[in-house]
């Protein structure tokens, strides 16, 4: 009722032909229907209150709606940052392999990221991020709850995405073997059983019926292999700086917004398809994403160059901030 209300009054107050209007491509793989478009819409009744009119267009394919974006169909994207990162390699980082290992610390990260100081870091390239939404951190879901190690993985399947170089890396680095797929069709592959395991947010549970792949032994193995986002990518100018820091702080007012939706989603798998895994294992499984998250910066071994070393130092400093005594914060190759 409030929004609703408050719509009102921005109609009243500023007629939709004076604001400025941007059309935003946005990726949900449900559609028009799903969270992160309903999220969107929210968002822009935000925008709304700044004169922007933000008119979405929902698509499913998320390569399409990036595609269109390139194409100049959309002023603006709304996609996961693992799609994203071409357009800004700073907060194309933040979905690194094991760098956010709490909602704590994307909370910090993200607060610290809709400050007015961090806002030349939002432009890169001719584009400016306006926004980041969270929508998870990544679970492993297997269809075998005895795929509960990294050791374990050698030799299974891992539905990966063709596109996303650094999950290309982690699963050759533990010898699993890379099955390409992409966001259309790897539930589906998992489901049918052409892939032992498959890498998603708790969400893809029910909306993408992934309770199908892990029946009937299989489980979510309940650790985040990354902390996923949503980006608002929009052309450098299209709307003025002042507008566009005032976009992103009205994002990061949505956090908890988001993060209601995020808990419920986890709280629906039920407690007994979670697979725990021993605190001495989650330690190891720590300092072997740090080790890849090394390579990726720098791109040794073999490993491709996808990460800003200044967010992975952002990160890492917000980890050894809430766990000051892990090793890696007295280690000689810090982030």
């Amino acid at each position: 009722m409030r929004k609703f209300l408050g719509a009102v009054a921005l109609t009243c107050a500023a007629p939709l032909a004076s604001a400025n209007s941007l059309s935003v491509c946005v990726f949900d793989v449900i559609g028009a229907n799903g969270d992160v478009f309903n999220v969107m819409k929210d968002y822009a009744l935000e925008m709304r209150s700044l004169g922007v009119n933000l008119q979405l267009k929902p698509y499913t394919d998320e390569g399409v709606a990036v595609g269109d974006f390139n194409a100049g169909q959309c002023d603006a994207v709304a996609a996961t940052d693992l799609r994203t990162r071409p357009f800004n390699k700073f907060t194309g980082s933040i979905s690194a392999v094991g760098a956010l290992p709490s909602y704590d610390n994307l909370e910090t990260l993200l607060a610290t990221l809709s400050q007015p100081r961090a806002a030349d870091l939002m432009k890169s390239d001719g584009y400016e991020v306006l926004g980041i939404f969270p929508i998870g951190a990544g679970y492993l879901f297997v269809n075998d709850r005895s795929i509960n190690t990294a050791g374990a993985l050698a030799g299974k399947r891992m539905a990966t995405l063709d596109y996303q170089r650094d999950a290309i890396h982690m699963v050759n680095y533990v010898k699993a073997t890379v099955v390409p797929s992409d966001i259309t069709n790897f539930a589906g592959k998992f489901n049918n059983g052409s892939v032992d395991t498959a890498y998603a947010p708790a969400f893809a549970y029910e909306a993408l019926e992934l309770y199908k792949g892990i029946e009937p032994k299989g489980g979510v193995v309940d650790y985040p292999l990354a902390q996923l986002t949503v980006q608002v990518i929009a052309r450098d100018g299209i709307i003025d700086g002042d507008t566009a820091q005032k976009a992103r702080e009205a994002a990061w007012d949505m956090y908890p917004q988001v993060m209601n939706l995020i808990i419920n989603q986890e709280a629906a798998i039920p407690d007994d398809k979670w697979i725990r895994i021993p605190q001495q294992d989650i330690v190891g499984y720590q300092e072997m994403f740090r080790e890849n998250r090394l390579e990726m910066r720098d791109g040794t071994n073999n490993a491709p160059s996808v990460y800003d070393p200044r967010m992975l130092t952002l990160m890492a400093n917000i980890r050894c901030a809430s766990n000051p005594g892990a090793a890696e914060c007295t280690a000689d190759n810090r982030e």
